[in-house]
């Protein structure tokens, strides 16, 4: 069962903890990283500064700017734990809370867009743009500030992800390395695609244009999606094709990558 959003922060220390008596060569980097901040968003903060942190934006400067969008916006605080919960119950490689916070990069993705989103939103486009362009050269994940992003989302291994300005990324969606939702062309206006809850999309699976890939829909690896999927729907092959219908209401929260179902 998971913790709650309460206890959760108090569960990530007393793994830190633990971590720290089982490899005392790392116990200093877990008391900067956990044990040393009163909340979770402040140990997010300071992670992602110590690893963003350069000439241009200094480590400071990216603490408080994360330390202004969390204050602001609660929901990216909120969208922050639902993301930890969702890599710790459906990624076989991650079996501690922590996990995440400190080593997965695409989770520090998904936060620093969040953030990015925040400033984006609020008239600050060149620091946010800023924030993009380190994200894509430190974690090899591109995702535009403009893009909005639910909460429970889960982007495994994540390198060579890339998600465009007008993107839609509904809440509980999972995908994988190399996937790519972009546009089909130099078109302008809204020309990315909708993915909406429940979604499973596998690696380097490709979807573009302004098109919607219907609720609980599995999308197979190396697939190349040019139109809209229907919800419950399996496709697979370049370009896609229907090829049956997952047997889970929501593929995202299973992981189950085969094409498992008939027609």
């Amino acid at each position: 069962m998971s913790p709650e959003p309460t206890t959760l922060w108090q569960e990530i220390r007393d793994e830190a903890h633990d971590f720290s008596k089982d490899e005392p060569v790392l116990a200093s980097f877990f008391h900067s990283a956990i044990l040393s901040h009163d909340s979770l968003e402040t140990a997010l903060g300071y992670n992602l500064a110590e690893i963003l942190g350069n000439m241009a934006l200094s480590k400071l400067a990216i603490r408080q700017v994360f330390a202004e969008a969390l204050e602001n916006d609660g929901s990216i605080g909120e969208k922050m734990r639902r993301d930890l919960l969702a890599y710790r119950e459906r990624d076989p490689a991650c079996d501690k809370y922590a996990m995440p916070l400190l080593y997965f990069k695409g989770f520090h993705a998904l936060q620093v867009h969040r953030v990015a989103h925040y400033l984006w939103l609020n008239n600050r486009q060149a620091l946010a743009t800023h924030l993009q362009s380190l994200c894509s050269e430190v974690f090899s994940v591109d995702i535009h500030p403009g893009a909005q992003i639910g909460g429970g989302v889960m982007v495994d291994h994540a390198t060579g992800l890339v998600i465009g300005e007008t993107a839609v990324v509904e809440d509980n969606v999972s995908m994988l390395h190399a996937v790519t939702l972009g546009g089909i062309g130099n078109e302008s206006g809204d020309r990315h695609p909708k993915i909406r809850s429940g979604v499973l999309i596998a690696a380097g699976a490709k979807i573009l244009g302004n098109i919607e890939v219907g609720e609980g829909a599995k999308i197979g690896a190396g697939t190349l999606v040019l139109e809209p999927v229907s919800p419950h729907t399996t496709v697979a092959g370049v370009p896609a094709r229907v090829v049956g219908r997952p047997r889970e209401a929501s593929p995202a929260l299973e992981m189950d990558q085969r094409i498992n179902s008939p027609l």
